[in-house]
């Protein structure tokens, strides 16, 4: 039977320390490349009142110029409570960031020079459904919607500059009630999925709690 010499184990033991060091400066050199570039398109998920929002504004708050892009319905007089909703959000943005105000989203991604804030996909899709006639059923609605679709898809996975998108998690809750709810529950989520196979992260916010996905 042999016995190790104490300069065998210690040779094993600083062999198992140099590997430990080494996969810890490799999950190290990951989470770097995950979460230290700019130049990365971002989807940050949530359900109402998640945080979501601000997440995403903590996000690119360190741009030095900004283009916060609006694709919900403007505040109107006709909805006091949504037009408080646009207030908040108006009141927390920063001086030096632009706010555009459109629902032509893959126009804004292929033309864009500066990083983008696009908040939020679910307001954009409600509006989108209603330009393509959705909730009145008109024929060749889904044509329609899926060229909509198609086309921002395309701009969002050829977008040059930073992007974070904010999109509503509407699959955790239950079943809607009507079938306008369920239609968009269901375009929705599958918009959600394919913006988020092309993202180079997906957040999920809960109770103002970040998650990676």
């Amino acid at each position: 039977m042999t016995v190790p010499n104490a300069a065998s184990a210690k040779k094993r033991t600083s062999a198992g320390l140099t590997h430990r060091l080494a996969g810890y400066l490799e999950s190290l050199a990951r989470a770097l490349r995950r979460y230290g570039r700019d130049e990365s398109k971002v989807l940050v998920l949530g359900g109402v009142r998640s945080g979501k929002s601000r997440h995403a504004e903590r996000l690119v708050a360190h741009h030095p110029h900004l283009v916060y892009v609006a694709p919900g319905l403007p505040a109107g007089e006709d909805d006091p409570e949504w037009a408080a909703r646009v207030a908040a959000h108006q009141a927390r943005r920063p001086a030096n960031w632009k706010t555009v105000e459109t629902t032509d989203l893959a126009g804004i991604l292929r033309t864009a020079t500066e990083p983008l804030l696009i908040d939020c996909l679910g307001t954009w899709l409600s509006r989108v459904l209603d330009d393509v006639g959705a909730w009145r059923q008109k024929p060749g609605w889904e044509h329609r919607l899926d060229d909509r679709l198609e086309d921002f898809l395309a701009a969002w996975a050829a977008a040059r500059v930073p992007v974070v998108a904010v999109s509503n998690e509407v699959g955790s809750g239950v079943v809607p009630a009507t079938s306008s709810g369920r239609l968009f529950r269901d375009v929705l989520g599958a918009l959600n999925n394919r913006v988020s196979a092309d993202a180079d992260r997906v957040v999920l916010v809960v109770a103002g709690r970040a998650l990676d996905l």
